[in-house]
């Protein structure tokens, strides 16, 4: 039995759990789970991750692990993805953090409700979109003297942050004010392997 990964491809917070596990070489099967459609409420789903989120994953022995974030760095441990040294990698924990506290909140949101529920700028929260270039203006700041967010190499970091970063002109941001995260975002895009989002679309 392999590891078996619940998502939804449109989730970014799910894509990043796809593509740890893909980096890495582990096997696994995944299961689409459509959030839209209700399908992380149902009682099964509910069985397995109380909170009704995806992602989550069943390891082999039964075990269940929710939380993007704890899914790639339990899955990525003893990779190249984290670092070996202790601060450089207490650094990528403090843009782990900070992805789920100030980036995806606003960017992952705002493009939820614009680009899949199809609402107007006056019915999103008006405060998501200057809150959303604040956060990539710290990481244009982060990029300007580096190709990823900790150097010279690939981290979870970079995996988890571009989820959300590559799609971002989905909720209405402007990458093109940020040149340093777009060529960042191409960077990442080629080391694991992605088609580029633009040419995707």
């Amino acid at each position: 039995m392999s590891l078996v990964i619940y998502g939804d491809k449109v989730s970014g917070n799910c894509l990043k759990v796809l593509w740890t596990a893909e980096r890495i070489g582990v096997a696994f099967t995944w299961v689409d789970v459509d959030v839209v459609k209700g399908e992380t409420r149902t009682e099964a789903f509910l069985a397995l991750n109380p909170s009704g989120q995806v992602p989550c994953v069943v390891f082999p022995d039964g075990r269940v692990l929710a939380q993007s974030n704890a899914i790639i760095l339990h899955l990525a441990e003893g990779s190249d993805l984290i670092p070996a040294d202790p601060y450089e990698r207490a650094k990528m924990f403090e843009w782990l953090f900070w992805e789920q506290y100030s980036h995806e909140p606003a960017i992952a949101t705002r493009r939820f409700r614009k680009h899949y529920l199809k609402q107007s700028d006056e019915e999103i929260d008006a405060s998501l979109l200057p809150r959303g270039r604040r956060a990539l203006g710290v990481m244009e700041l982060a990029l300007l003297d580096r190709d990823f967010l900790l150097g010279a190499r690939l981290s979870l970091a970079d995996v988890a942050l571009v989820a959300y970063t590559r799609v971002a002109h989905e909720g209405g941001f402007d990458l093109g004010e940020f040149p340093q995260v777009t060529h960042w975002v191409g960077r990442v895009e080629r080391a694991l392997g992605l088609e580029p989002v633009r040419e995707a679309a």
